[in-house]
């Protein structure tokens, strides 16, 4: 690959390191990114690029330079409602809101990845497109972009490019085929019953025990109804009913997390919900319908393999094969896919490492990792700039370069 890349890449590292620090001290939360957004396009005109905004909040960036495949790079942009608890002297200075998923890190990176391939044109050819997606922790910002015509203002891309910082090993980068993070749904169920004296029982259909059943049937979904092997989490995070310890109520509320990395096993589990919420109602003599209202989901993100193998064998060589290993699927979830699906186009989307080497090792050996390491949304969650700010925006330009340096084709 070019040298006069990456020695681009090494000048700008401070730059980076400053813009990093500002971003983290100014987190804004999904959908409301509008000084991120700012801050972007200015990177981008700094460049002498000209972008776009899309789906609100989304900023877009195309660098055209001849002839060769289109590669398109996301990163996104959104903060957590979380309160910061690191101690860092660059700590969030806005109260309950904190970069706890590493998506200023993201965005820098991916501003450095095209300074670097705008800088140094007569090392590539092709068209690589800088995405900046608002709203991913709450999935609304890929489908915001895509609702707003994303597909129509930009040129299609031959394949999509995006990564996540990881509580891993800093340095390392980990690829997988096949699926890297879980589908998500959220589902707010209501039942009803009759509402009664605490004291007449027998004068009501009592929701609170509803409830209860409904709860302990749903384990059945994943322990008697999916086939040993296959992935799946059925999750009842809130069970809310009543207010008075002597009144029967005359509803309550489920609130479920669901994850999968099939969507054939996804259909089946939200069926199963349905099926088993209708039947203990029916069971219970309730005198309505429950309700089911669906929200907060997020699609299955599933590597392709050719262009998994293809970004893979280019970290290889760039970084190093010990430093590049077979990740292990992330019951987390993203929308990131949604964009590549709109487009029809395969992608692939790898994992870079935050934690000390020293210290990430030391855990591992310890079996503490879960103990000593603050994983993503934590309010201790704190990557370490260095190497990982280096890694992440190397790993975009070696991914990228694998297609528009001529030595694979999409």
């Amino acid at each position: 690959m070019a040298t006069e890349i990456f020695e681009s890449l090494d000048r700008q590292l401070q730059a980076q390191r400053e813009l990093y620090m500002e971003l983290h001290r100014t987190p804004e939360l999904s959908m409301e990114e509008h000084r991120t957004a700012e801050r972007i396009e200015g990177e981008i005109a700094r460049l002498g690029l000209t972008c776009q905004r899309i789906g609100g909040t989304g900023v877009v960036a195309v660098i055209e330079n001849g002839d060769g495949p289109t590669v398109l790079a996301r990163a996104d942009i959104d903060a957590l409602p979380v309160s910061e608890n690191t101690g860092l002297d660059y700590s969030s200075e806005v109260d309950g809101v904190m970069h706890a998923c590493a998506h200023d890190m993201h965005t820098v990176a991916l501003l450095g990845a095209a300074a670097a391939l705008a800088e140094n044109r007569a090392a590539w050819s092709g068209t690589y497109i800088a995405l900046f997606q608002p709203g991913e922790e709450t999935a609304a910002g890929a489908q915001a972009m895509v609702d707003d015509g994303l597909t129509e203002k930009l040129p299609a891309p031959d394949v999509a490019l995006s990564q996540h910082v990881m509580p891993t090993e800093a340095g390392t980068i980990g690829t997988v085929v096949g699926p890297v993070l879980s589908a998500g749904d959220s589902v707010r169920i209501t039942v009803h019953g009759r509402g009664a004296h605490g004291s007449m029982p027998h004068n009501a259909v009592d929701p609170v025990v509803l409830a209860a059943s409904i709860v302990l049937r749903l384990q059945t979904i994943v322990s008697r109804e999916t086939q040993p092997g296959e992935f799946a989490v059925v999750t009842v995070g809130a069970s809310n009913a009543g207010f008075k310890s002597n009144i029967i109520p005359d509803r309550a509320e489920l609130l479920l997390n669901v994850r999968t990395y099939d969507d054939a096993v996804r259909e089946r589990v939200l069926a199963s919900i349905e099926r088993i919420v209708r039947g203990e109602c029916e069971a219970a003599g309730s005198p309505h319908e429950p309700e089911f209202e669906y929200y907060d989901q997020f699609p299955l993100t599933r590597n392709d393999a050719e262009v998994t193998d293809t970004v893979t064998a280019a970290f290889t060589e760039h970084f190093g094969a010990e430093r590049v290993y077979e990740a292990t699927p992330v019951t987390a979830s993203e929308d990131f896919s949604r964009i590549p699906d709109a487009f029809g186009v395969p992608y692939t989307y790898w994992t870079v490492g935050s934690v000390p080497a020293e210290k990430y090792r030391t855990a591992l050996e310890r079996g503490t990792v879960a103990q000593d390491i603050p994983a993503n949304h934590s309010p201790f969650f704190a990557p370490a700039i260095d190497p990982t700010l280096e890694t992440a925006t190397r790993a975009h330009v070696v991914a990228a370069v694998a297609y528009l340096g001529g030595r694979a084709r999409p």
